[in-house]
């Protein structure tokens, strides 16, 4: 009787007293032991993220823009159209387009982050709670399908029109507004409307969806992959990363998306420069491709692809560092306590 009350009483407290540590690593890692941290969080997560990367880059997003609407080769690189952008027209020209710019970001990657948490939980195993890399691919391509429809070409019409909008203002030299076409964002939504329809807001509505679609499918994989290959980090584990080390995993995940996805974003910034009235170039993606690569060759597909790989993996670097300590702190505070 006593060596039974004495194995009952003594029994119970050894599985119930585990180190917090060997709990977190071992359950969580296979994603059962702690919740999800909630899209609506990622999504704020990512929209301040977006926010610090477009006052970090906007001026490599401006070179960018330009160097694929040079077709006089009037700028010989990144550094001579930079200088030459800032002595005809002033520093201040580098950051032409940069409300468009913020706003556009900051919407895009709540959405991004938002819609790919919801696409994930969708294609989690329910008993082990993982994610297969198919599924992985899968979100982050839809993600970026659903970012550029609600968010890139119609939803910004609304906005008005952001991302026509930033490339119709980059494209303009000079900074007197007497010799300007269109006078600020709002101005040139409303010019572009008026001269074009509603619909020349949707410019460049195709390769934007196969550009983003696929940039979200690379990057969303690379970036778990470079987390738990470089950091030993898994999602849901509850590990928080310094943000030098998200830096490092952001940067990397951004690389592979601009090499594959070029032609798309030049032909997309054609279209989206273009007006619906006088003459028109391109009447469409195939179009504009087979027409660039006539008219100036193969490479001319690629053209910005070295400002995008000096913009895209550093915003994807400043980003990650924003949004995984925001994530970070939620899972300190309310994630790690409930569990």
């Amino acid at each position: 009787m006593a060596s039974t009350t004495s194995s009952s009483s003594s029994s119970p407290p050894l599985p119930a007293a585990p180190s917090p540590g060997a709990g977190s690593s071992g359950e969580d890692a296979r994603g059962g032991g702690r919740p999800p941290v909630p899209p609506y969080v990622k999504a704020a997560a990512g929209s301040l993220g977006g926010v610090m990367e477009a006052c970090c880059l906007q001026p490599i997003d401006v070179v960018k823009t330009r160097l694929q609407l040079d077709r006089a080769g009037a700028y010989r690189g990144i550094a001579h159209c930079g200088a030459t952008v800032a002595r005809a027209e002033g520093v201040r020209a580098l950051w032409k387009g940069l409300t468009p710019f913020a706003t556009h970001l900051t919407l895009k990657y709540a959405l991004r982050l938002g819609s790919n948490a919801v696409l994930q939980s969708a294609f989690k195993d329910p008993d082990t709670g993982k994610v297969s890399a198919h599924g992985r691919l899968a979100s982050g391509f839809g993600a970026g399908v659903i970012e550029a429809l609600l968010i890139v070409t119609p939803f910004e019409a609304k906005l008005p029109g952001k991302q026509v909008v930033k490339i119709r203002l980059q494209q303009q030299k000079g900074l007197s507004p007497d010799l300007l076409r269109y006078k600020g964002p709002i101005h040139c939504a409303k010019t572009i409307i008026r001269e074009e329809g509603l619909f020349g807001l949707w410019s460049g509505a195709l390769p934007t969806v196969m550009r983003n679609g696929t940039n979200q499918a690379a990057m969303f994989t690379a970036k778990n992959t470079f987390d738990i290959v470089l950091w030993k980090k898994h999602e849901g584990d509850g590990k928080v990363l310094l943000p030098w080390q998200s830096m490092i995993s952001g940067f990397l995940a951004g690389t592979a998306g601009p090499i594959c996805t070029g032609p798309f974003d030049v032909v997309k910034t054609r279209l989206m420069a273009q007006g619906r009235t006088g003459g028109i170039k391109y009447t469409g993606m195939v179009h504009a491709i087979q027409t660039i690569y006539a008219e100036e060759g193969l490479r001319a597909l690629w053209k910005g692809l070295l400002p995008r790989l000096m913009r895209i993996p550093p915003g994807q670097a400043i980003m990650w560092a924003v949004a995984d300590q925001v994530m970070g702190l939620y899972e300190r505070t309310y994630l790690q306590a409930a569990h």
